[in-house]
């Protein structure tokens, strides 16, 4: 799906876009979908952390963490 953006950029802005342009080789477009990209990494949401081995071992009894009598004498 192609897009097109306006932006108006404030003196400070495009100094650095035509400076990026100027070093880079790249066109005004290129130096924005990459700062896009950037962007986007920058500030995605961090991977959900997993408690490791969740899932991994089956015991057999399905109610093994809420039943209390599977629970008695644990942790004393």
């Amino acid at each position: 799906m192609k897009a097109s953006v306006q932006a108006r950029l404030d003196p400070e802005s495009q100094a650095a876009l035509d400076g990026l342009v100027r070093r880079l080789g790249w066109s005004p477009s290129e130096v924005v979908r990459e700062g896009i990209r950037l962007m986007d990494k920058h500030h995605a949401k961090p991977p959900r952390r997993k408690v490791i081995g969740v899932g991994e071992f089956d015991s057999g009894i399905t109610d093994l963490g809420s039943n209390k009598t599977h629970l008695e004498g644990y942790g004393r």
